[in-house]
């Protein structure tokens, strides 16, 4: 039988209304005295699901997660991880937990979002972007509980969202293969109809263009973020008549599937230029070191939560932030030369 607040009060000797403070954090309650009521609350495994002046006040200090889209391995990659984990560390702080949401049932009639963040009341969210985004985010986005959004672009009036410059990322890239002499350039993006691979193509294109270099379309092909699709992707490449001997993969894991294929075929790793995106920490162990585009994924995770928590406290309306990315050169430019 599920113990009560007031059950818990009388075993320990005191008002209900003390009980409902610890359970609330309030400072005013004696040490010795939060330290019995815990106890006896440990004891019977007592667990309250919501503080009656939480509901009171709307106010629960738990934010929902959500990973968006279709099911995928956003959980296991390492830059969402990363991000989350900063995010977590920020909140924390705070005093806010996290509750992740499951995406079991996408695309059915049941899921809905806002519903279950209703049902569990929580101050918040932090939307993680992924492919074929669910509808039901957006009507959570529109709804008035606040968002946030990381690589998702959120409009809602409680909403914001934050990424990193993603046309500045391919930039970045493409300037140091010009700087080392490398003119024939190639690039590996993530699923073709995803954001982050549309807009760090569109920076790709713009800035060849700048330096009035050609777009080869041939040299233009798209995996899903993952090793094992930069590595098919660069084992068709090599099969062509003409190959990019520079490279841009669109993230680590992708550029370092591509180096595994150049090696299987038997060519040599040190007469391409590969450069990957986010500066895992993998991708100073591979061989040789991955040069990439750095993505600050501590400062991304620790910017998303002082914005959402500034949004559920009304201190901030609908806003958009881009992070600067940053080049890291390491040794897989073996082919480029400096001119």
């Amino acid at each position: 039988m599920k113990m009560t607040i007031k059950e818990i009060a009388k075993l320990a000797g005191v008002s209900q209304a003390t009980v409902s403070k610890i359970i609330n954090n309030y400072e005013d309650v004696g040490a010795k005295t939060k330290k019995r009521v815990l106890e006896i609350m440990e004891e019977h495994g007592y667990r309250p699901s919501y503080s009656a002046q939480s509901l009171a006040k709307k106010v629960t200090k738990v934010i929902g997660v959500i990973y968006a889209g279709k099911i995928n391995a956003n959980f296991n990659h390492p830059f969402f991880v990363d991000v989350v984990s900063s995010f977590k560390k920020t909140m924390g702080a705070e005093g806010y937990d996290l509750l992740f949401f499951s995406n079991e049932k996408f695309h059915k009639a049941d899921e809905n979002y806002l519903a279950r963040c209703q049902h569990y009341n929580v101050d918040g969210c932090i939307i993680i972007g992924g492919d074929q985004v669910e509808p039901s985010v957006y009507d959570l986005d529109k709804s008035d509980i606040p968002c946030i959004g990381v690589d998702i672009q959120l409009e809602g009036k409680t909403s914001g969202y934050i990424m990193t410059d993603n046309e500045k990322v391919s930039s970045l890239a493409v300037e140091h293969f010009y700087l080392m002499g490398q003119r024939e350039i190639g690039f590996i993006g993530g699923k073709e109809n995803s954001l982050i691979s549309e807009q760090r193509l569109e920076g790709f294109e713009k800035i060849m263009k700048t330096y009035g270099l050609s777009v080869n379309q041939n040299w233009i092909k798209f995996g899903d973020f993952f090793e094992d699709s930069g590595y098919q992707v660069m084992s068709e490449m090599l099969k062509e008549h003409e190959i990019p001997k520079a490279l841009f993969a669109a993230s680590d894991l992708m550029a370092m599937g591509a180096i595994k294929a150049i090696k299987d075929s038997g060519n040599s790793v040190q007469d391409f230029s590969i450069i990957g995106c986010d500066d895992i920490t993998a991708s100073r162990h591979i061989d040789p070191p991955l040069t990439t585009v750095k993505q600050d994924k501590e400062k991304i995770g620790k910017m998303a939560a002082y914005i959402l928590n500034d949004l559920i406290n009304k201190n901030l309306q609908h806003t958009a932030v881009k992070i600067e990315p940053e080049l890291i050169v390491r040794e897989s430019c073996g082919a480029a030369k400096k001119v």
